[in-house]
């Protein structure tokens, strides 16, 4: 009956102290221990009028409410995730934006304050609607490994669905590794308690290793970059997807200027010829890693894309045969490309079009394996003295044929079709022009000795 009474005492848990209304309160046994405020929650609510403070003290108890009901519930980061969108998305269909109460108090006016309790005039002490446009609703306060499997698992989950295993294994490595780098630094720090400070730490981490004071980098400015970006995108999508866009994002601004960035130099075209398609030169690759070295030479197809191409995008059998660079849309066996611009065909003449009669169902045992594929051919290619110098990698033939196209005058804009690069304006069209290209490249194909197929 007292608890009753007290629900329907229009001053209940105001209390009076010289002229200023307090909030006054007594914490329930039940969550006395897990509650850190001690046995009563005292709040100034600073005004001497009665309705105002009356007011204020609803807010302070819905709150309160919503606080005790979750500490009783053990409710678990999920759950408080839930929660709290739902709270936001309740707020704004009233015609206000969330916020917790704390910042109600103090950055709205109190008609405004006035308005949000009018607009639940009617509903249940308990309504989800009185939690919402109260500001009962805790934020979630996840850490930052915590807030990482949220990205993974809800945030990014549509932005990952066209990646292959393999794909999503390295995309999320990279993450995980700037995040390991962060709390290895400064802990596993709740998402709303990291600071510019620790940014900064992080910051002057990779700096020692992109520009040491003394000695040489032991990581490149884009790898830096890369990891304070994943840092800053991490923290503005997890406020985003808790409706809090505005959060200012403590390692903005924080990058790296790379000045040393170079291009991986081409291999000379006679070396090409007289070394890489020497009789014997990769007999010890397995044909299939062997096929795609040779493909690669002469359609500068990522060794990636080479890898993952499927019988159904080889066309060996066409006017002009060709392959297809296109994403796998199979939601069993999904694959994305790199950029819209990658998707592309590519017609095969000279080494290439062997190849891939040899092969015309591709190559399934590098399928998704593109960095073990790259392992392998960087290390036959050092073993067996394939490269220049030591700043070649098996990459470099990709630049290769880009320089053979340009010193055998190929079109500019088909230049960049063929490589996949971005084109300004709509990209050449298909069916006649297909044999144009295939001609073209005959301009530039490659001498071979049909044995090193």
């Amino acid at each position: 009956m007292g608890r009753r009474r007290e629900a329907h005492d229009p001053d209940r848990f105001l209390q009076l102290r010289g002229d200023h209304f307090h909030y006054y309160r007594r914490v329930p046994r039940e969550v006395r221990d897990l509650d850190e405020r001690g046995l009563f929650v005292r709040r100034a609510l600073d005004t001497t009028d009665r309705t105002k403070a009356r007011t204020a003290r609803d807010l302070h108890e819905a709150a309160d409410n919503a606080l005790w009901a979750s500490l009783m519930l053990g409710e678990n980061p999920q759950a408080a995730r839930v929660r709290h969108r739902q709270a936001v998305k309740r707020a704004e269909s009233l015609g206000f934006v969330y916020r917790p109460l704390a910042e109600i108090l103090v950055a709205e006016p109190l008609d405004t304050i006035l308005q949000r309790v009018e607009s639940t005039i009617g509903e249940p002490a308990k309504s989800p609607s009185i939690d919402a446009v109260g500001g009962a609703v805790d934020r979630p306060d996840d850490k930052i490994s915590e807030a990482l499997d949220l990205h993974f698992n809800e945030i990014a989950r549509a932005e990952i669905r066209g990646k292959s295993p393999d794909q999503k294994k390295r995309w999320k490595a990279k993450r995980e590794m700037s995040v390991d780098v962060f709390i290895g630094l400064v802990g596993d720090k709740a998402m709303s308690e990291i600071t510019r400070e620790d940014a900064r730490v992080v910051h002057k981490y990779w700096l020692d290793r992109v520009a040491p004071e003394k000695g040489r980098a032991d990581r490149s400015a884009s790898t830096g970059n890369r990891n304070m970006g994943n840092l800053r995108t991490l923290y503005a999508d997890y406020f985003r997807h808790l409706g809090f866009p505005e959060q200012k994002n403590p390692f903005a601004d924080l990058s790296f200027t790379d000045r040393s960035k170079r291009s991986r130099p081409p291999f000379p075209t006679d070396w090409i010829r007289d070394k890489i398609f020497a009789p014997g030169a990769l007999v010890a690759l397995n044909e299939e890693a062997r096929g795609i070295v040779l493909a690669f030479a002469e359609t500068g197809a990522r060794p990636s894309e080479l890898a993952n191409l499927h019988e159904g995008v080889i066309h060996v059998d066409h006017e002009v045969p060709h392959i297809s660079v296109e994403p796998r849309d199979d939601p069993d066996d999904p694959r994305e490309i790199k950029t819209a611009s990658s998707v592309r065909k590519v017609p095969l003449v000279g080494v290439a079009l062997e190849v891939f009669k040899k092969h015309p169902k591709g190559f399934p045992r590098y399928k998704d394996r593109e960095a073990s594929l790259s392992a392998l051919l960087n290390k036959h290619f050092k073993n067996h003295k394939l490269f220049p110098t030591d700043n070649h990698t098996v990459y470099s033939l990709r630049h290769s044929f880009e320089d053979r196209m340009k010193n055998g005058r190929l079109d500019e804009e088909l230049r960049r079709m063929l490589m996949g690069h971005t084109i300004d304006r709509p990209k050449y069209g298909e069916g006649g022009d297909m044999k144009m290209w295939q001609e073209e490249l005959m301009k530039i194909v490659l001498p071979f000795d049909p044995a090193i197929v």
